[in-house]
């Protein structure tokens, strides 16, 4: 059996948290803590990860040198990559030393014609005054939107196709590894008709990547672990309800009624809905609850299927739970709009 286990970036850097290398090392160490439950067994184990904060921060730090053209964000993922990788390797070999571990950097194929490649809208990096979004808007061709609070640069979210690195992985995982890739949802690349891989400013969405990463060594079971415990119905108002348990259809029609937020819980869903219509089931819920999560006890499972037990979690309000009966799958999928400047 194999699992694929992705950490969102606030699992590892919390928020309202500085960006330090001590408060990030305590909290990859936690979290590989958390991962112990995983890796004690016999299943075959890859790990992801998020890294927009730690993208943020190089960010700044790149635009603070008025003498050295920024870094582009395919450089700035690619570092991220391999110091979160780094991090949480040996975080892990500390935690579970019986394992071989494997850190590796991963280029993520997007397609040079997606529509999200014409409008810049995945928000990346600091809030910045309106004065100051402008002016490196002037200065460095960004392109900037509102954001709550201030200002912020948004860029491309092309969807991920395959990874490059795929026969790699593979074949570390079938000889017992445990990989760490595809961080941050990898680093975006077009490829020409000779094979050769070409970096986008941009940033592929990490949970569309983990599908990506667990169809490419044949998981059939995906935990996206954040620091929410669960899916919500109406999340943030007094009717609000985890829902326990979904399938694909159900999970499609939470997101086209509206009931998650495309800037939050969106993007988990969506990824457990196409990861579902393959055939795989995804458990979302936050990196305490692994045992939980894996057992059906905690967080909210997305099945392929109508699941039988598809039902309210115990203790918590009717009507928090979606199956496909009476409804009609959408018969194409589409990912809101991103970009690229």
């Amino acid at each position: 059996m194999t699992v694929v286990v992705a950490l969102g970036g606030n699992a590892l850097a919390r928020r309202g948290e500085p960006i330090s290398a001590e408060v990030q090392e305590r909290n990859i160490d936690l979290a590989a803590k958390a991962l112990v439950p995983l890796l004690d067994g016999d299943r075959r184990v890859v790990i992801t990860h998020g890294n927009g904060p730690q993208v943020g921060l190089l960010l700044l730090e790149s635009e603070a040198d008025p003498s050295v053209r920024t870094y582009p964000l395919d450089v700035l993922g690619a570092e991220t990559e391999g110091m979160v990788g780094y991090l949480l390797e040996q975080a892990l070999m500390r935690c579970a030393p019986h394992r071989r571990y494997a850190t590796l950097l991963t280029q993520t194929v997007v397609a040079a014609d997606d529509p999200a490649m014409l409008e810049p809208s995945k928000p990346v990096g600091p809030l910045y005054d309106q004065a100051t979004a402008r002016g490196l808007a002037v200065e460095l061709g960004y392109a900037i939107a509102s954001d709550t609070g201030g200002w912020r640069r948004v860029v491309p979210s092309p969807r991920p196709l395959r990874l490059l690195e795929e026969r790699a992985i593979r074949e570390l995982v079938e000889n017992g590894t445990t990989v760490i890739a595809a961080g941050g949802g990898g680093v975006p690349v077009v490829v020409d008709g000779d094979g050769r891989p070409e970096g986008v400013e941009g940033v592929v969405d990490k949970d569309l990547a983990a599908v990506v990463l667990a169809r490419t060594v044949g998981a059939r079971t995906l935990l996206l672990l954040t620091d929410v415990d669960g899916v919500y119905r109406d999340f943030g108002t007094p009717r609000q309800a985890r829902i326990a348990r979904l399938d694909a259809s159900g999970a499609w029609r939470l997101l086209a009624e509206g009931h998650v937020a495309r800037g939050s819980m969106g993007p988990k869903v969506e990824a457990a809905a196409r990861f579902a219509d393959v055939g795989g089931t995804t458990m979302i819920g936050s990196l305490d609850q692994v045992e939980g999560l894996l057992g059906g006890r905690a967080g909210t499972t997305i099945d392929p299927l109508a699941h039988p037990c598809a039902a309210p979690a115990s203790g918590e309000g009717a009507g928090n739970s979606v199956s496909a009966s009476g409804s009609t799958p959408m018969a194409e999928h589409v990912m809101s709009p991103r970009i690229r400047t």
